[in-house]
């Protein structure tokens, strides 16, 4: 069983203080573990908003991440955890999803069962065919979209072996 994590967040660079504004963590069967908006305690760019549509305003009251953290590490204990283009979004968090019991990312293994490049989760989306449920680039849409990608991916393991 593997679970499957998407994050929305104020920019690109952990590092240089941007963080998690929505995560998301669905199982196997597409069931919702976790979704929430999350408090940046800090002004949301316009550009970061352009993309996922997350307002100053549909934050200001929900939870920080250190108060989203314990339930997260919960979730993930012991589990797989599969993210696409994981080497993004596990430094938005303190501790690297440590707790989950592996961390495989989607969008490098697409890449190499494709050959070629990384793709863009859309891309990857398209080819497997899936039907999205939610706006792309919230997590929840995107957490859902990286579960059929995975799911293809297995499928095409099975196929070679």
């Amino acid at each position: 069983m593997a679970f499957f994590l998407d994050t929305e967040t104020t920019g690109l660079n952990p590092g240089a203080g941007d963080t998690i504004v929505e995560v998301a963590i669905v199982d196997d069967l597409g069931r919702i573990l976790i979704e929430t908006l999350v408090n940046p305690r800090l002004p949301i760019p316009s550009q970061a908003s352009m993309v996922h549509g997350i307002s100053d305003e549909m934050v200001r009251t929900k939870p920080t991440l250190q108060q989203v953290l314990p339930r997260i590490r919960e979730i993930i204990a012991g589990e797989q955890l599969v993210i696409y283009n994981a080497k993004f979004d596990t430094p938005f968090f303190p501790d690297r999803l440590r707790h989950a019991k592996t961390i495989s990312c989607a969008m490098r293994r697409f890449a190499d069962t494709l050959g070629g490049p990384w793709r863009k989760l859309e891309v990857a989306a398209r080819h497997v065919g899936h039907q999205w449920t939610g706006n792309k680039h919230r997590a929840l849409a995107d957490a859902l979209a990286c579960r059929t990608v995975w799911l293809w991916l297995e499928r095409q393991g099975r196929r070679k072996a």
